[in-house]
């Protein structure tokens, strides 16, 4: 089954017109872009691209209309889905060098991947077997290539799931395809679950027990219980129907445009922190009045309706730090909402006849047109948001809500991924019908970075000796501000409990009754002695500021001073 590479993608052109797409970009590496105040840098340092074969020290003939690119969980390595070129590639993250490509291509051999007991979930109604194509226990017509879209992990980076947009037989995307499961740790396809036609979306339950396809083919949503470790137990326990099913029956000879003739077009999906919902964004509809955020009753696996009232034709859904984030893809702008202010709205849903209500209150932030995938840094500051029609990179601050910079990136992009440092950004450029596209650009981010320093951890006091157990009874712990001025001696004392610090300013000398000393300097951390007669000096030219914390009992002493000892 042989493939050329394809520049021909779809373009959501019902959407966003070509008088509001940008020419194609193909920015240099090096290209930087700053925050106003130039606190916050992004830049562009490295491609995988195939746009240009020539350019030796960046192409890469397996990126092939790159839909989407996923970090796995331990921060090894990355994953990119090529769509027309039928693969899943896999890079190293510290180098970028390529690991593997896993082919999506199956023949009868391969139908041990869906397991002894498999039986489909979903129907064939077109292509059926014939004389030119056997019975197989793939279903349709046997062996085939899928064409892979979006991904996520389950079972804490174990495995990594990834729908094909369709098989490639299947031209209109109207009888079921198909998802791999792969074993991220030999990166091999272990198992294919039948899905609906044309699924797009894939999400993972935040407890884990059950994985989400979206199918922009038919207005549904097939949920799997993967509470199994053995992946041959994982089963569909119910197929959610966004008000009604689509009834497919198009031409197989001849292709139409299915990203535009899929009722509500199913994209975003996200479960709620508490496992009680899914949110699945309806990208389209019949006008722009019926179109909103889809909300599916975990416990009953009941469909409730639609929540509208956000802006037309979302394209991303994502739940983090209480708001409900949108990408809207036509006019180029990402919404929130708070979670609980959304939530609120479902009882008036239930209620609805038509199943359908309204909520206004949105936070608006205007980013490029043809915001498709968004993300966030690890902490939560930024969103990344990848404008297609635009070919820019947008940075909004989740604090000030509002833009931080932009930069003009490969044309068109579609995926994004942010590293689990914070300190890369990935994002894949598919492509449109005039061009562009066939490239994953690597980004280094310059931001202030979340911190975290060990001062300490050790079970012995400044001068090597062992600390004694814990006080046994009801403790009592005590904090410590100590300024001690330039020239400062501090009398002979000892500590009855085991105490230590941090030297905020300053130089602080400690000096044992025989005569040891240790000098503390700034910002480092001492444990004191416990039972030990000493003293302190600043001998520095200014003030001492020391935290202590002691690890005391009620009424007990901190310190028990020795003014029978002569400082000289």
């Amino acid at each position: 089954m042989k493939r050329t590479l394809s520049l021909l993608v779809f373009s959501f052109s019902l959407w966003v017109s070509y008088a509001q797409v940008a020419p194609i970009t193909h920015p240099a590496i090096g290209s930087k872009a700053y925050s106003t105040d130039s606190s916050f840098c992004i830049e562009l340092i490295g491609k995988k691209q195939y746009y240009a074969p020539t350019e030796t020290t960046t192409a890469d003939k397996d990126i092939n209309s790159p839909k989407s690119v996923n970090m796995h969980p331990n921060a090894t390595k990355y994953y990119v889905n090529s769509l027309e070129g039928a693969t899943t590639v896999v890079y190293d993250f510290k180098t970028n060098e390529k690991l593997k490509v896993i082919r999506h291509e199956f023949t009868d051999a391969d139908t041990v991947l869906l397991g002894k007991n498999f039986k489909p979930f979903y129907k064939f109604t077109h292509y059926l077997p014939d004389s030119k194509h056997p019975a197989s226990p793939f279903g349709g017509w046997g062996a085939f290539y899928g064409k892979p879209v979006e991904s996520t992990f389950t079972h804490g980076g174990k495995y990594l799931w990834v729908p094909y947009y369709r098989r490639d037989y299947d031209i209109n995307a109207q009888d079921p395809s198909a998802v791999a499961i792969i074993d991220t740790e030999t990166d091999s396809i272990i198992r294919l679950m039948d899905t609906g036609p044309l699924p797009k979306m894939i999400a993972t339950s935040p407890d884990g027990k059950l994985v989400a396809i979206t199918q922009w083919g038919d207005n549904t949503v097939g949920i799997i219980n993967i509470e199994s470790e053995n992946p041959f137990d994982w089963h569909y326990t119910s197929l959610a129907i966004i008000d009604q099913k689509l009834e497919l029956n198009f031409s197989m000879t001849k292709q139409i445009d299915r990203d535009n003739e899929s009722g509500y077009c199913l994209r975003g999906t996200a479960f709620t922190p508490d496992n009680h919902y899914l949110l699945v964004g309806c990208m389209a509809g019949k006008n722009e009045q019926s179109f909103g955020i889809a909300v599916v009753d975990l416990t009953t696996m009941q469909y409730l309706g639609r929540v509208t009232g956000n802006m037309y034709n979302m394209r991303h859904l994502l739940i983090r730090d209480g708001y409900v984030y949108l990408s809207i893809n036509r006019d180029g702008y990402i919404q929130r909402m708070p979670l609980t202010q959304f939530l609120a709205a479902i009882p008036a849903l239930k209620a609805s006849a038509s199943k359908t209500t309204s909520l206004s209150g949105w936070e608006n932030c205007k980013v490029g047109n043809g915001a498709r995938t968004i993300e966030f840094s690890p902490d939560g500051r930024y969103i990344y948001a990848a404008c297609n029609a635009s070919s820019t990179l947008y940075v909004v601050d989740t604090k000030a809500y509002q833009v931080v910079t932009s930069m003009a990136i490969d044309s068109y992009p579609v995926g994004l991924e942010v590293s689990k440092d914070g300190r890369y950004v990935f994002t894949t450029s598919q492509g449109r019908s005039n061009g562009g596209g066939n490239c994953v650009d690597i980004f280094h981010v310059y931001a202030p970075q979340e911190e975290r320093t060990e001062l300490l951890r050790t079970s012995q006091s400044w001068d090597g000796v062992e600390l004694p157990p814990y006080l046994e009874g009801k403790p009592e712990l005590v904090a410590v501000k100590y300024v001690f001025p330039a020239g400062k001696k501090v009398g002979w004392h000892h500590h009855p409990v085991m105490n230590y610090g941090v030297l905020l300013q300053g130089e602080l000398t400690l000096i044992r009754q025989d005569g040891t000393t240790k000098v503390v300097h700034e910002g480092e951390a001492v444990v004191e002695m416990v039972d030990a007669i000493h003293r302190g000096e600043n001998r520095g030219s200014k003030p001492v500021i020391l935290y202590m914390f002691y690890l005391s009992q009620e009424g007990k002493e901190l310190s028990i001073q020795h003014p029978e000892i002569p400082l000289e």
